[in-house]
């Protein structure tokens, strides 16, 4: 734990030493903690960043209610998320500020094969940025693989693997992104798990890498 915590100051004060970088930095909180049996509360923070960290790109909040159709493997979500977003202007170099109200339905299947497990999600959003209104699908595919154990449990080194489409749903050009995200993972306890990773951001014109430190907290139904 003491070089993993090293390791992670290190890469802080690396990406602090280049104000103006193209490797920026998002440091993201899941929660998902269980109401009943069939019931969960999801929660979450991301906190982006142009740069290492105070050069802030975007402030997302989002949070719903899920409802487990069996045995947890499957379940359906309705979500709200709120993001504020402080982007560049090309032309002035001032930053402008805009905020967005964000409705999701999603499902998730989780599956496990020897020893991967396996995630999918779909997800269906509907935008409200200002005053303009538009939707957008996404398909998430995630495997964590343990490294060191057999199965997932406390002090299990994994990896973590994803990839997530993006595809507008209402505008001419479907294509909007793809994200592509690998990383070091341990478990810390029954319900805290820490990644350790870069993504890969792909747009139709321009591609930018994110550092990622991910802290996961999920607690069973008590």
């Amino acid at each position: 734990m003491k070089h993993l915590f090293a390791f992670i100051f290190y890469l802080f004060s690396l990406f602090s030493n280049a104000q103006k970088s193209d490797f920026g930095n998002w440091l993201i909180y899941f929660g998902n903690q269980p109401l009943s049996k069939k019931i969960n509360w999801h929660n979450e923070v991301q906190y982006r960043n142009f740069n290492a960290i105070g050069d802030l790109e975007q402030l997302l909040i989002r949070t719903g209610l899920g409802y487990n159709l069996a045995e947890n493997n499957h379940n359906v979500l309705l979500g709200y998320g709120f993001i504020h977003a402080q982007p560049y202007n090309a032309l002035t170099n001032n930053k402008n500020h805009i905020n967005e109200h964000r409705i999701f339905q999603q499902y998730i299947y989780k599956h496990k094969y020897s020893r991967i497990i396996f995630l999918h999600r779909l997800r269906y959003e509907q935008r409200f940025i200002n005053d303009n209104f538009n939707t957008r699908y996404r398909y998430f595919l995630a495997l964590n693989i343990p490294i060191n154990k057999a199965v997932m449990q406390k002090n299990t080194i994994y990896a973590s693997i994803y990839n997530e489409l993006f595809l507008h749903g209402t505008q001419a050009k479907m294509y909007d992104r793809n994200r592509l995200y690998g990383a070091i993972g341990l478990q810390l306890s029954q319900y805290f798990k820490l990644e350790i990773g870069a993504m890969s951001q792909i747009l139709a014109k321009t591609q930018r890498t994110q550092f990622q430190i991910v802290v996961f907290n999920t607690l069973p139904f008590q």
